[in-house]
């Protein structure tokens, strides 16, 4: 047994003269079930890259993350990938510490970028470079409680389209008690911008001037325009009437508590969460129901906007350690291991070939609410409006935005009154922002 021992200590010990390990860090944003999940993407990655050792740590939300990358680039102790929030796209882009995906895809022809759905690609695309490779993409939808809605008399395969049939559904969903105590919502959210990006896109509205920043770098804010502040009005009425259940500012997890015991009948978040709320929902005994976002009208054909996030190779690292990072993103963006964070979460595969095998398979048939951000998406008009807006002071402005949303909800401020200061305090942000890129 002995020699046996030291046998296998001999071998492993000339194993790693012959095959030297290669270790890279690997920082994600991902917290509850999605760490293990992770965290078995990585396993996968080592058993068929032996040679290649990847340290995953959870660095708190995306702008923890984003925070902590700051300060380990200044330490000089920067990870090789970071997941960064797709409104960090152009800080990152203009923050000099990154390698572009575009730079090994040119050196690199084993990976071919027509494989990601064109939405995706598009949304990470600048100036006509590919800069970070996706992987967790997501879009908002309308999920709603198909039980609730029986129970109110309406009809849980027909979701409201219009902001009107919105407001018509939250008034009936909305339930009081003897004592004029509201017991059930029709409505919550999580109280974040996000939203409101994504209804502007779905009507087909800009963000900011110069096609969204992606003709040329975005000088001033343009959402108080006639789709914004409809956006607005929609909010304020079901303020008004009692019929939306607030969350504290960007708090997923309260919105998630309001909708899953049916305090609220519908919600407007992220399809990231499909496969929490079926579960969720189904211990409460209701049945979920997934839906495209309203629209003002129905003449009105716009599209969701790509949220999520993506991956991005951090610059002053040793080659071999870059080369090694790259292997790592294309594996986590594989067919096969898309398919396995899409059934495990609900973020849609961001290729095409995934989809499709899933759809051969038979999976959205059986689960059909895993496939109505994807139809959503693949509907939607293909405009700079849709792209999504690239700006550097994406997180300021959707504070700002937030604080004028509570400011109406408070009455301090009308609709328009809310939005035209917001307007104006954002493209004070994007001017001061731009002073240190002229």
């Amino acid at each position: 047994m002995k020699k046996l021992a030291v046998l296998s200590f001999v071998f492993v010990f000339l194993a790693g003269l012959i095959f030297p390990v290669t270790t890279i860090e690997f920082w994600h944003a991902m917290s509850g079930d999605r760490i293990p999940l992770i965290q078995s993407m990585v396993d996968d990655f080592e058993k068929a890259n032996p040679d290649i050792k990847v340290n995953v740590q959870y660095t708190g939300s995306y702008p923890e993350t984003l925070n902590k990358l700051s300060a380990a680039v200044q330490s000089r102790n920067a990870p090789h990938i970071v997941q960064i929030y797709e409104i960090g796209t152009r800080m990152m882009i203009d923050s000099g510490i990154i390698v572009p995906v575009q730079d090994l895809l040119d050196q690199d022809k084993s990976y071919d970028p027509g494989v990601l759905l064109e939405p995706i690609l598009n949304y990470y695309t600048v100036d006509g470079k590919l800069y970070s490779m996706p992987f967790n993409s997501s879009t908002a939808i309308l999920y709603y409680n198909k039980t609730l809605f029986e129970q109110a008399g309406l009809d849980p395969n027909r979701p409201p389209q219009t902001y009107e049939e919105f407001l018509e559904y939250a008034r009936i969903l909305t339930k009081k008690d003897a004592r004029g105590n509201t017991i059930q919502y029709g409505f919550t959210w999580p109280t974040h911008s996000w939203v409101f990006e994504q209804l502007l896109a779905a009507a087909d509205a800009p963000f900011v001037n110069n096609d969204n920043g992606r003709t040329n770098r975005a000088t001033e804010a343009v959402f108080n325009n006639e789709a914004g502040v409809k956006i607005f009005e929609l909010f304020n009425q079901l303020n008004k009437e009692g019929l939306i259940l607030n969350t504290p500012r960007e708090d997923w997890a309260a919105a998630r508590q309001n909708f899953i015991p049916g305090k609220a009948a519908m919600l407007i978040t992220s399809t990231s969460d499909v496969a929490m709320f079926e579960a969720g929902l189904a211990q409460n005994g209701y049945e979920l129901g997934t839906a495209f976002l309203p629209v003002p009208d129905k003449n009105t054909s716009g599209g969701p906007v790509i949220g999520g996030a993506s991956l991005w190779l951090i610059a002053g690292h040793p080659d071999n350690e870059t080369k090694a990072a790259w292997e790592f993103m294309k594996f986590v963006n594989r067919e096969d291991q898309q398919i396995k964070w899409h059934k495990g979460t609900g973020y849609f595969p961001v290729r095409k070939d995934a989809i499709q095998t899933l759809h051969y398979e038979g999976f959205y048939a059986e689960n059909p609410n895993y496939f109505t951000s994807l139809l959503q998406l693949l509907l939607a008009k293909r405009n700079y409006n849709t792209s999504g807006a690239v700006i550097g002071v994406f997180p300021e402005a959707r504070d700002i935005i937030e604080t004028a949303y509570e400011r109406m909800v408070a009455g301090r401020m009308t609709p328009e009154s809310a939005l035209a200061w917001a307007e104006n305090e954002v493209t004070k942000l994007i001017k001061e922002y731009n002073q240190f890129y002229k």
